[in-house]
């Protein structure tokens, strides 16, 4: 068995733009762009950056909600055959959909209000294993102490839950199939502080007991420093830096992850960072120019960067695309 779950490589997710109904489309947003990282098993891998940077299309892209344009996803799986999922059937994938789950952004938006708890977390179980009746309760009442949750609420609805229980709930949904991955899209953006600690913890502990790895997509930079091994950071479909959390944070390569760093609030006035925050906003059309696609935001730029796409460079455990990594 390999110590590695997940193998993205070259991936491209283009989404067609402009045109007219019947007509060609004028152009493409490349939302993912010749992505590549490896995840490694019982590890939790964060991907950041900013709104539109193409983390939550990368996330779906993994799950085979969106059909990639290109590349490679390759899951290996503990007691099965590896698959490719790019080229997977629909039957493979309701197959594979058992070892790789997902926990949506917003609980209130992806538990349907229709359905009770015992149908909501046990649908799934019905389905692949064929439970029903008292077997199938009992089941659904064990995954609900696991996340926290009394037995009791097995007959309600989830508009009788808080925010922070219906993410458990989400996350019982989740853990029905024994997954082996788990995808969690700002998994804990929704939820106030004190309760996106008690949902962080109970991620922790529930990988620790079932041996669980993460892809952990978030933009709260305290939240992916508390529970990820290893961050990669994306910038308009692509990844400018992948590295270790502790590297990361201790020594940034990347200028788009430091002003990342940079715009992360500190209590105290005397530790605040006294580089400049990153001015701007991302380009709407990536395409518009050649080079660096961070080069229009960069205050290290160059000529070099506007016209060369940068190389991609290995510092030690950091890959980072820059042109100047090591040097600025």
């Amino acid at each position: 068995m390999t110590d590695t779950i997940l193998q993205v490589r070259d991936l491209d997710m283009h989404f067609p733009i402009g045109g007219s109904f019947f007509g060609k489309p004028s152009d493409i947003v490349r939302a993912v762009d010749n992505v590549s990282f490896d995840v490694k098993r019982r590890e939790t891998f964060g991907i950041v950056g900013e709104s539109g940077s193409g983390k939550t299309t990368l996330g779906r892209c993994i799950m085979r909600v969106l059909n990639p344009s290109g590349g490679s996803i390759l899951l290996n799986r503990n007691e099965s055959a590896s698959v490719e999922l790019c080229a997977a059937s629909r039957p493979q994938l309701r197959e594979v959909w058992k070892d790789m789950r997902m926990v949506f952004q917003d609980p209130q938006s992806s538990l349907n209000p229709r359905l009770r708890v015992l149908e909501l977390v046990g649908q799934c179980i019905r389905k692949s294993e064929g439970l029903g009746g008292r077997e199938l309760a009992d089941r659904v009442a064990d995954l609900l102490r696991q996340v926290g949750l009394r037995p009791e609420f097995l007959m309600r609805y989830p508009n009788a839950f808080s925010g922070g229980q219906r993410q458990r709930l989400g996350i019982a949904r989740a853990l029905a199939t024994n997954p082996e991955l788990i995808i969690a899209d700002e998994a804990v953006s929704a939820l106030d502080v004190s309760i996106q600690a008690q949902i962080l913890n109970l991620l922790q502990d529930l990988q620790d007991q079932f041996d669980l790895t993460y892809v952990f997509i978030a933009h709260d930079l305290a939240v992916v420093e508390h529970i990820c091994d290893r961050i990669a950071v994306m910038y308009l479909g692509q990844i400018v830096e992948l590295a270790e959390t502790d590297e990361l944070f201790r020594a940034p390569k990347h200028p788009y992850t430091r002003a990342l760093l940079n715009a992360v609030p500190v209590p105290d006035p005397r530790l605040r960072r006294k580089t400049k925050v990153l001015a701007g906003k991302p380009a709407d059309d990536p395409d518009a120019h050649t080079g660096c696609r961070f080069a229009a935001r960069c205050a290290h730029a160059t000529d070099l960067c506007r016209t060369k796409t940068p190389p991609r460079k290995k510092l030690g455990t950091t890959d980072v695309l820059c042109h100047f990594a090591g040097e600025i």
